[in-house]
């Protein structure tokens, strides 16, 4: 059966160490246990908002929550079938993503080992199109599962209907925000073909002595966590919330005109021929890199992240967030839109 917990501190359901509580907490284990609980909101806390969240590596509560907030305990992985390249595996969205990764690796299935270390769950990772080092969850996902926090009917999405982009999906607008995901089927490979496009891993292996024709999953995943390990701080340490900004997407006329000025800015040209710029770099040209704002600050290893020095609430994260934006759009004229879910307020 569900669990139910009124006045749930959210401490342990938000990695940016933010002191907030909800009205009320349900923890459900399956779709049943899911359709149970939202026929008992209905009846119950009609009228409150009802919010699902997934291990709250991706949210920053700005005050108490007054709703009803639902989390998954569904943590099966079961693999479906196999073929000689590929495997199919069922996995709940409680699931811990990194936990999921690990997994993968140990029983030579591929294709997400870049995106080893990456906080939160596997439901999460789903909605948010998690990506690192040259990967998205994108790549590797069949469908995802869904139960409607409308009606308690079941929707299964294809990858297409996800319409997957960066940091994008269905399940991340107005429409696709009323879908609880259950489950996310992936197909990953049965052979290895190392993924080395960010230089970064390719160096950490050369350093080690590993030469390219010998790399395993297991040794990218020890880079991947490697490289993260040095660049992002701990949770568990110093509250953050990873990445806060999402990189920019600009046209080649705005690339060309800032780069005509700063000749050393960084940047990659996509598919469609729009560009993406590093937002950790405009944020280090304006000088906030390492630099605080009451109890918030810009982390002092990776700008794009912002951290929780002790006791800082959500409001004092986002008025940093909100300096920080401000300062970037004055120098270059870009908005940087934040990567994290803001609850309780509205991103300007």
């Amino acid at each position: 059966m569900f669990t139910e917990q009124y006045d749930c501190p959210l401490l342990a359901h938000n990695t940016f160490g933010v002191e907030a509580k909800a009205y009320c907490l349900l923890t459900y284990a399956s779709e049943d246990e899911l359709k149970a609980v939202l026929a008992h909101v209905g009846q119950q806390h009609t009228g409150r908002p009802l919010l699902h969240i997934g291990g709250g590596s991706n949210l920053l509560f700005l005050s108490d929550y007054e709703g009803v907030l639902l989390h998954s305990a569904i943590h099966t992985v079961e693999v479906t079938g196999q073929t000689e390249e590929h495997v199919f595996l069922r996995v709940g969205a409680g699931v811990v993503w990194d936990d999921f990764v690990e997994y993968c690796v140990e029983n030579h299935y591929y294709g997400v080992e870049n995106l080893s270390l990456i906080p939160g769950e596997v439901g999460a990772a789903a909605v948010q199109n998690i990506g690192a080092y040259g990967a998205e969850a994108k790549d590797v996902i069949e469908t995802v599962e869904t139960i409607s926090m409308e009606d308690a009917s079941k929707h299964v999405f294809t990858n297409a209907d996800c319409a997957y982009g960066y940091r994008k999906s269905f399940f991340k607008t107005g429409e696709g925000r009323q879908y609880a995901v259950t489950y996310v089927n992936f197909k990953l490979n049965r052979l290895f073909i190392p993924n080395m496009a960010y230089g970064g891993i390719r160096a950490v292996l050369e350093e080690k002595g590993i030469p390219s024709d010998e790399v395993t999953a297991a040794d990218v995943r020890r880079a991947v966590i490697g490289i993260r390990r040095s660049k992002l701080p701990d949770p568990c340490e110093l509250g953050n919330a990873g990445s806060f900004f999402m990189n920019p997407v600009v046209g080649r006329d705005v690339y060309e005109r800032l780069s005509a000025k700063w000749h050393d800015m960084p940047y990659y040209i996509l598919e469609n021929g729009q560009v993406k710029i590093p937002a950790g770099w405009l944020i280090e040209q304006c000088g906030w890199k390492g630099r605080p704002l009451g109890r918030a600050a810009v982390h002092d290893k990776q700008a794009l992240v912002l951290v929780n020095k002790g006791g800082a609430t959500g409001r004092d994260i986002l008025a940093l967030c909100e300096a920080v934006r401000s300062d970037v759009r004055q120098k270059f004229g870009i908005d940087l839109r934040p990567e994290v879910n803001i609850i309780g307020g509205m991103v300007k």
